[in-house]
């Protein structure tokens, strides 16, 4: 009997330190809703829900009809279902690493390096950097979700130099006065200038960064004390971030990158060497298949600040430009496309109306893997004459070229999230 090409997966759940507690993530109620033996315990930290063939969490298959495998195994068996395109251009595997993220405390300032990069340093330190992949992500908010990403335009940082002391003295004279000569010239110029301050900053004394975080923490406690409102830098934010890593440099990041509140649906693309980091929020996360990140601050993991000051990109811009807006389907008035500009990708998004009853999933010349967020289904697949129930949280693994049809069985609204790689 020919095997199953579609068919329903678990996820692996992360409980990293970071993650929401309890049923305040997302990560848990997803869980508990899609598996009705899950105990989710209220003090422990539901961080990640990964889907996909990573080693640190390949996905079970939950169908009798493929006895205990896990998708990667799987695939490896039957290379043909991630379609001829996906096959030859990623080696026979799946090129993604799909993810629910439930952040509570500031997750490090990072980036991820090319894959030129990313070769040279898998080379020199595989124990830090463990494969030569590339790792571009995009995070899709489904709650309010806050993080920072890419530089501020220079207006704004200096604007932080002249209201924050502290941060000044971090910089010194020398590189603000560059930044602030460099407001309104060429980009390079600015760019330069950017790179001069950030550097100076990542790479002060940590004696000195401690005094000075003090400092503004003890300066925006006792305004905040008498009344006064500390937004016009970030006060409350600085004052949180001090809470989660007391002393850490990162916490002065907040004045060189974009802060950005996605509402539900808004995304931001992480492409190669943008500098950012997540504060706060739940999210769906979807990334090329590696482990390779650059980190520089707000982590107790390991820190490469050479590295991460050498390979990033300081071009400055508003935070208006680091939303990365969908495109709508020509075709189904329910699908949105997120299609970030790296082929190891791309996120769909189905808002479907509870006034219908069937909804006709769009067939792809690649395999891809769909979570149910909201709503209640069927999953009928006509060629195997097979029909699988979905609940919020549901995954389902649906091979290139498959036809899938979801029959609502419960008429309230479905909202799917679907990751692909569209060659």
């Amino acid at each position: 009997m020919a095997s199953p090409r579609v068919f329903p997966l678990s996820c692996v759940v992360q409980q990293y330190a970071w993650g929401k507690v309890g049923s305040k993530s997302e990560v848990a109620s997803l869980l508990a809703s899609s598996d009705p033996v899950a105990q989710i315990s209220e003090d422990k930290p539901y961080a990640e829900l990964w889907m996909g063939t990573h080693p640190r969490g390949d996905s079970k298959i939950l169908d009798n009809r493929i006895s205990q495998k896990t998708l990667g195994q799987w695939i490896a068996e039957n290379q043909d279902c991630l379609g001829p395109k996906v096959k030859n251009t990623f080696n026979g595997k799946l090129p993604f690493l799909f993810k629910v993220l439930s952040v509570d405390t500031a997750l490090s300032i990072q980036a991820h390096p090319n894959k030129e990069l990313a070769e040279k340093l898998h080379l020199q330190a595989p124990e830090h950097y463990p494969d030569a992949n590339h790792k571009p992500e995009m995070a899709i908010a489904l709650t309010s979700f806050q993080g920072l990403c890419g530089f501020r335009p220079v207006e704004e940082i200096v604007t932080f130099l002249k209201k924050v002391p502290e941060f000044q003295l971090l910089i010194g004279d020398d590189a603000t006065a560059q930044l602030k000569q460099s407001m309104g010239g060429n980009p390079e110029a600015m760019a330069s200038a950017v790179r001069n301050c950030f550097s100076h900053l990542m790479k002060s004394e940590k004696k000195v960064v401690v005094e000075q975080l003090n400092l503004l923490v003890k300066r925006i406690s006792q305004q905040v004390f008498d009344g006064n409102n500390m937004e016009d830098i970030y006060g409350k934010l600085l004052l949180q971030l001090h809470q989660q890593h007391p002393g850490d440099i990162g916490c002065f990041a907040i004045y060189f990158l974009n802060l950005l509140t996605l509402k539900p649906g808004e995304a931001m693309f992480l492409d190669a060497n943008v500098p950012h980091a997540y504060l706060k929020g739940d999210c769906v996360e979807c990334m090329a298949c590696s482990d390779n990140t650059v980190r520089a601050g707000l982590t107790p993991k390991f820190i490469d600040v050479s590295t991460l000051c050498e390979m990033l990109n300081y071009t400055p811009s508003p935070s208006s430009n680091r939303l990365f807006a969908p495109a709508q389907s020509q075709d189904d008035p329910y699908l949105s496309i997120y299609d970030p500009p790296v082929p190891d990708f791309t996120v769909m998004k189905m808002e479907v109306p509870g006034s219908v009853t069937e909804y006709k999933v769009l067939t792809l010349d690649s395999a891809s893997i769909l979570l149910l967020v909201q709503g209640t289904v069927t999953a009928i697949v006509r060629t195997a004459h097979a029909e699988i129930p979905l609940f919020r949280g549901g995954v389902l693994f649906i091979a290139a070229n498959e036809s899938v049809l979801l029959k609502l069985t419960v008429p309230k609204d479905l909202l799917i999230f679907r990751a692909c790689c569209l060659l």
